[in-house]
């Protein structure tokens, strides 16, 4: 069994007499008329040298116009010019890439050998069916056919040889690194393509049409990179939005999360309000992302109290004194809320959520349908999972009894006569405390909050955000004066 030290070296040897016989080959082959006309001649070596600078990311692969330039050569000029247009993309290819002397004597060996025996396949074709010389249509298909076929061929062949290079290089098995180099096919079948078209088209209109295929495959690949940059910074700033609404959304979490270190009700009491208010938002006929909106609102109405004292929070009646502090924190929510953007019809919902029909309510004194349907159906679901809590200070009231209260308190002028019947109904329809096991990190959703408001499309912008909390201290001015 042969070392691989050895294995390498016999593989460089093969590789090297392979380059020189190519060499000698063309040497005894070359006749003048293989470099004319010269006008194809240095488009094709231009081509060549430029190809790495121009070549076009596609689905799959890369498009490389110097490939192109090898396959016209192939099939307009002859073998000697292939090999040429060939090694000239290597040796500056090899160059840029900084390669070891093993990986220049593949490149050039590959890319002098294959395009030589491809362009003297097709000459050779070309020369043994006189008819191809015509420029009917026939022919020009005929020809393109051929053309196409040893391009596959050629391909084929250079695959083995690069896979037979990796695998002698780093002792891996052929197969595998056959299939590591399958993702190129694509790029080399739409250079194949391409290449195979604008010889038919030099074939059939001239010189002016290879021009003209030219200059539009370099506007595309300048308009590809541009739209690939443009990718690229729309990619780094939506990721950008996504930090940062990740960190605004997760500190209104953590607020919640702390409020309910403090008060274990907290969090479980905002879960269930969210379950029950979608639900009647649903039954109230809100379309999706008005659900969605109350939805939120239920989840972080009662954030605003994340500033009470103990005494306030754990009280079981609030003293007098303590009234004010209450009665801010429908403000205080808001404007957590409000600082997100996007969160401006969530922020209004917690704001006014203690509102009365009747006009007795805070802090705005709004009356009937100048609240805020996201605000009167939070009231409802807020006060019924109040009273039926099992976790509540005092005993929970029994379903019935509850429902009794919220029509009660909808005949006092102090909840939504119409909604509190959509919510009874929808208790008796799903059962009376079917969200009063919600769990708050599973309605948050956070993930899919932080993808959505990332997103360009945002329904209010930096301004609207700034705007809408612009409005908070004229509220709290009238909440005092009141």
């Amino acid at each position: 069994m042969p070392s691989p030290l050895f294995t390498r070296r016999a593989f460089w040897a093969a590789e090297l007499l392979l380059l020189a016989t190519t060499v000698m080959t063309g040497m005894r082959l070359a006749h003048a008329s293989e470099w004319h006309p010269v006008s194809l001649v240095i488009l094709l070596l231009a081509l060549s040298f430029m190809g790495q600078w121009f070549s076009v990311d596609i689905r799959g692969g890369q498009l490389n116009p110097f490939l192109i330039a090898i396959v016209l050569a192939m099939g307009l000029l002859g073998p000697i010019p292939a090999a040429t247009c060939g090694i000239a993309s290597m040796i500056l290819t090899s160059t840029v890439r900084r390669l070891s002397p093993a990986g220049w004597l593949n490149n050039l060996s590959t890319y002098a050998a294959v395009p030589f025996g491809g362009g003297l396949i097709v000459r050779t074709m070309v020369d043994g069916i006189p008819s191809l010389g015509g420029q009917g249509s026939a022919q020009r298909i005929t020809f393109g056919l051929i053309l196409f076929a040893v391009f596959l061929l050629a391909t084929t062949i250079s695959f083995v040889l690069f896979a037979l290079d990796g695998s002698t290089k780093d002792a891996v098995p052929f197969r595998r690194e056959v299939r590591e180099l399958l993702p190129l096919i694509p790029g080399e079948l739409a250079a194949g393509a391409l290449a195979t078209i604008l010889a038919l088209a030099y074939r059939g209109v001239g010189l002016s049409a290879l021009f003209a295929g030219v200059v539009v495959l370099l506007i595309f690949q300048r308009l590809t990179v541009a739209l690939l940059r443009s990718e690229e910074r729309a990619e780094h700033l939506f990721a950008r939005s996504r930090q940062l609404v990740g960190l605004q959304l997760g500190v209104l979490r953590t607020l919640v999360r702390a409020l309910g270190m403090r008060d274990e009700r907290t969090a479980r009491h905002a879960a269930a309000v969210a379950f029950y208010a979608k639900t009647l938002a649903a039954e109230a006929g809100c379309s999706t992302d008005q659900q969605d909106t109350i939805h939120t609102a239920g989840l972080l109405h009662d954030i605003g109290k994340f500033t009470w004292p103990d005494r306030v929070l754990k009280a079981d009646v609030v003293q007098s004194q303590d009234l004010a502090i209450v009665q801010r924190h429908p403000q205080e929510g808001a404007i957590l809320v409000g600082t997100l953007d996007g969160y401006g019809e969530v922020a209004d919902a917690i704001l006014y959520h203690h509102e009365r029909m009747d006009g007795r309510g805070y802090p705005a004194g709004l009356i009937g349908n100048e609240i805020p349907l996201g605000s009167r159906i939070l009231a409802i679901c807020s006060n019924y999972d109040a009273m039926t809590a099992r976790d509540s200070y005092r005993s929970p009231m029994p379903p019935q009894e509850a429902m009794g209260e919220l029509r009660s308190s909808a005949r006092n002028g102090q909840l939504d006569p119409e909604l509190v019947e959509s919510f009874i109904a929808v208790l008796e329809r799903e059962g009376p405390t079917f969200a009063q096991d919600a769990d708050f990190e599973t309605e948050l959703e956070f993930d899919r909050r932080v993808r959505k408001l990332a997103e360009p499309a945002q329904s209010e912008d930096a301004s609207g955000a700034r705007n809408w909390l612009s409005n908070i201290p004229a509220l709290g001015q009238r909440a005092v004066k009141g």
